[in-house]
């Protein structure tokens, strides 16, 4: 820390980019040198890494790749300690057990296995085993300690930022990703919701957890066989969709031939309706879902039809009913560009600067409307305020590494203002929204984009407008609240019915964007950027002009 500080000084101002690459450097290499937690860790700070420095994004971004696999051996242990018995042969817990884990990741790894065939059975029962790797479970506290004692030299010595407020919201839920009784649990709740809601119900699926196979270091749920929506090339291909990067497609040998109906659009659409019941509904929302949780499956009983089924539920965060109100109102006024109703909801919050906010939530450049003249302020000094904003703007410009970093600083500052009273639950919230969106670079090689693609709207084409579907969940919410009287419930319909008109512009933008794409692709033309794509130049421009900071074309990643 004492490193940094000496040399983020106005006279190295020149050095500072490569000061900000050693740093990157040496912590990501005591993130893997330790692994377990710290990847963890290492991962939550990437997922928020859109301010960073660029070393920072680029960096961190590779946490996100597969973990190293532990050796069966030690898996055999896990077994005997948890469930008294070896994984599978005589008297084991399967049948069959595959020693290959398909998938790892910082916290445990996933085994394909067989159950033993009961009686009545009618065809064989394949499960997905989780198995926890032991030493993330010895090193947590020893690790949450170290991330504790980082974070509060980030803010008081290093970077002088607010960022220990956090350290306790993210240290219960990392441990609570520990606990797969708890993600079985999740699971069941989760699947109760869908189940509930009719327009889910028969597009979303949740896997069957077995509880008699699992404790709270091994989980076991029935296997689904399907594609992960991270493999874009086979998504196309199973929707029956051109791949834009022309990357080679190779579907399961389970899945059909033939192409299921309603193309990458009917996909997209239950993704962003599922995301918006959770935060709006429910209250319940799962905060890991990047492409790799969410798998693509012809649908049981309607081979022709895709069905979702969402996977990992370790991380949820539960939202409380004024905070849900609130998110609700502040999405409202957010796409209606009202500034006072974001004002209202941020000043809450102890946030400052709206405008950022909305941008920031939104995933797009948002500016909001108000008065020409603030409370209290004449007209000739609203004239000179304006002026001096419009200078400043283009004193940026010209300014160096050095300012540029004290002035993003300050404005990080300014946006939260009162960090007590900021609701922790938006630090997944925020989380969740961005990988929904889950921006990608478009200029990757095959090779590259086969390893780092995130099959989401953004980089399926933007099938779908996402800010649409999310607001009219965000407004409908309020109408099917508990305990309203009929004259509130009635005052919501109205309020709905409003901002589905104030929507419409936003509409006409989307129809207008895939138009001209339609256009210039049966000319001949490149198709230009997509909704989300011109959504994200924007939004890299408006955190250049508020924050002083560049924007990684990669930092919204999932």
């Amino acid at each position: 820390m004492d490193y940094y500080k000496l040399n983020f000084t106005p006279e190295k101002s020149d050095l500072i980019p490569e000061l900000h690459e050693r740093v990157a450097n040496r912590m990501y290499n005591l993130f893997t040198s330790n692994g377990g937690l710290y990847i963890k860790i290492g991962q939550a700070i990437g997922a928020n890494a859109a301010f960073l420095p660029k070393p920072m994004q680029v960096k961190f971004a590779r946490l996100f790749d597969d973990a190293p696999q532990i050796p069966f051996s030690t898996v055999d242990q896990v077994f005997r300690s948890e469930l008294g018995r070896p994984p599978c042969g005589p008297g084991g817990v399967f049948e069959i057990f595959e020693e290959q884990a398909v998938a790892s990741a910082s916290i445990a790894q996933v085994h394909r296995a067989k159950l033993w065939p009961q009686p009545g059975d009618t065809e064989e029962k394949w499960v997905a085993v989780k198995v926890q790797k032991p030493d993330v479970a010895k090193q947590m506290e020893w690790d949450l300690g170290a991330y504790r004692a980082v974070m509060w030299m980030f803010e008081n010595w290093a970077f002088d930022l607010p960022v220990y407020f956090i350290v306790d919201f993210i240290s219960d839920h990392l441990r609570q990703e520990l606990d797969f009784v708890n993600e079985a649990n999740n699971a069941r709740k989760t699947a109760e919701f869908v189940a509930n809601e009719p327009r889910l119900a028969d597009s979303v699926y949740i896997p069957t957890v077995y509880p008699e196979y699992s404790t709270k270091k091994v989980m076991t749920a029935e296997w689904i066989e399907g594609v992960r929506l991270s493999d874009r090339p086979a998504i196309c291909a199973l929707m029956g969709e051109s791949n834009p990067l022309d990357s080679p497609s190779s579907l399961p040998a389970s899945m059909p031939t033939k192409p299921l109906r309603g193309g990458v659009k009917a996909i997209m659409q239950v993704m962003v309706e599922l995301f918006s019941a959770q935060m709006f509904n429910w209250g319940w929302v799962h905060c890991d879902p990047h492409p790799g949780n969410v798998i693509i499956r012809p649908h049981p009983s309607k081979p022709t039809r895709p069905q979702l089924v969402l996977i990992d539920h370790g991380l949820y965060v539960s939202v409380e009913e004024n905070f849900k109100r609130q998110w609700v109102e502040l999405w409202k006024g957010m796409l209606a560009g009202d500034f006072d109703s974001v004002e209202h909801v941020t000043k809450q919050w102890g946030m400052g600067l709206p405008d950022l906010v909305a941008s920031a939530t939104l995933m797009k450049p948002t500016r909001l409307r108000r008065p020409e003249m603030r409370k209290g302020e004449t007209k000739e000094a609203s004239i000179k305020r304006r002026e001096r904003e419009a200078a400043f703007q283009e004193k940026m410009k010209n300014m160096s590494q050095y300012e540029l970093s004290v002035l993003m600083k300050k404005r990080l500052k300014e946006f939260l203002t009162d960090t007590d009273r900021m609701p922790k639950a938006l630090i997944f919230l925020s989380r969740n929204m961005r990988m929904v969106q889950g921006l990608f670079p478009k200029r990757l090689n095959i090779e590259l984009a086969n390893i780092f693609y995130t099959g989401n709207n953004q980089s399926l084409g933007s099938p779908v407008n996402r800010i649409k579907i999310t607001g009219f969940w965000a407004s409908r919410s309020l109408t099917q609240a508990p305990h309203l009287s009929f004259t509130q419930r009635l005052r919501e319909w109205w309020h709905y019915l409003v901002f589905r008109s104030v929507m419409f512009s936003l509409d006409l933008a989307f129809w207008k964007n895939k138009i001209s794409i339609w256009i210039r692709r049966h000319l001949g033309l490149r198709p230009g950027e997509g909704f989300e794509d011109e959504m994200e130049r924007t939004m890299r421009g408006l955190a250049k002009s508020n924050l002083g900071v560049d924007v990684s074309p990669s930092a919204f990643e999932g």
